[in-house]
């Protein structure tokens, strides 16, 4: 059976909808700031989303729901049956709105907002996600770090396969927070400039917040021409590290090697590939050896949106499959901003300028998480 993307929606720290993202990827504008959400001593640069909290909702759920119902729109469905289901991911939850009741029941443990404290769940932000759309049928959370929002892709792409539901809104949210922030610099990942990922000097990555979705469908469920197919997905873990990846590629290498073989093509096909590439010493040498693992000398072209976007976590792949989608439909390939130098270990080039109307064929897109939990999505141009 094949899967068929038919929606797509996202918001990040360079536009809030579809269309503003790619402007901005498009005019090489960047999302990189000081931290303006919540009070910090760290000054790194991060990339937040040009959006207003709501009291009553974490910042996790409101950038999902914003995403979600744009896709939805998208896909052009109105009337939402049980055979349509919610796969979201996130990784960081309602931490923002516990964040806010801890300060004040530090103090007092009779004060402080309980009802701040119910949204603190990784679940809650898929349920007000769900509770917008209107969506009563299935519904749950996937939070595997960074490559969450891909796993629930690919178990969006399985639940179809498997004749569980005909149709699945999947994708994730997070939300900048001090928890974040102070857990990134505490691993000593944070690159206090504009992060330059592949770069010679590439020091770190810097935090994003978003989220981004996808309409997954049957083909006996299509109400509009697709945008593309998804025909291969892989997980891996590789269990090296807590939070490191194999200096060898082993996980990486692995995953995009069983998406590829998943989707039935040789990689030699492979025109363009949407790489994880945060920025930090180890994870730029460990998805480059492994390109170089798989491609040999023809590796093809590649490159990282996090120099725009930040690195979202849970919500990065939710976010750039958006952007890998819309490679395959129109030719898209994006720039790698601050690239100067290639590193040492790999001497790979990515793409450093914006292009669109490229015969691109088959994308795939990489998703690297602490853990060990590597995983590759591969999509391809519809064909019906």
């Amino acid at each position: 059976m094949k899967i068929y993307v038919t929606g797509i929606g996202c918001i990040s720290g360079i536009g809030l909808n579809v269309t503003e993202n790619i402007t901005s990827l498009r005019e090489g504008k960047h999302g990189m700031g000081k931290v303006t959400l919540f009070p910090t001593a760290l000054d790194v640069p991060v990339s937040e989303v040009k959006l207003a909290n709501e009291k009553s909702l974490s910042r996790t759920a409101l950038l999902g729901i914003h995403a979600a119902t744009e896709a939805l729109k998208d896909c052009g469905i109105t009337k939402l049956s049980s055979r349509v289901g919610l796969i979201s991911s996130t990784s960081v939850g309602g931490m923002d709105l516990s964040e806010n009741f801890y300060i004040p029941f530090r103090n007092n443990p009779n004060e402080g907002r309980l009802r701040d404290v119910i949204s603190h769940d990784c679940g809650d932000s898929t349920e007000q996600i769900a509770r917008h759309l209107g969506l009563t049928g299935f519904r749950t959370t996937v939070s595997t770090a960074c490559s969450s929002a891909a796993n629930a892709i690919m178990l969006g792409a399985r639940l179809i396969k498997a004749g569980y539901l005909d149709t699945v809104i999947a994708g994730g949210t997070d939300s900048l927070c001090r928890f974040t922030l102070n857990g990134f610099n505490s691993l000593m990942i944070l690159d206090k400039e504009h992060c330059r990922p592949f770069d010679h000097s590439r020091a770190g990555l810097n935090l994003g917040e978003g989220a981004g979705y996808v309409v997954l469908q049957a083909e006996h469920s299509l109400n509009r021409d697709p945008y593309c197919e998804l025909t291969g997905y892989a997980n891996v873990n590789e269990a090296y590290h807590q939070t490191g990846s194999s200096p060898d590629g082993d996980g990486p290498y692995s995953s995009m090697l069983r998406a590829i073989q998943c989707s039935g093509i040789d990689a030699h096909q492979i025109n363009y590939i949407n790489v994880h590439g945060t920025g930090t010493p180890s994870n730029d040498r460990s998805e480059g050896v492994a390109l170089k693992r798989l491609f040999g000398e023809n590796v093809p072209p590649f490159s990282s949106v996090k120099s725009f976007i930040g690195h979202t976590l849970g919500a990065s792949e939710g976010i750039e499959a958006v952007y890998s989608v819309l490679s395959v439909y129109n030719g898209y390939m994006y720039p790698n901003l601050n690239f100067a130098t290639p590193a040492e270990e790999t001497m790979l080039v990515p793409v450093t300028q914006f292009s669109e109307g490229n015969k691109i064929k088959h994308v795939l897109s990489n998703s690297f998480g602490f853990g060990g939990s590597n995983s590759s999505l591969l999509f391809s141009k519809a064909s019906l």
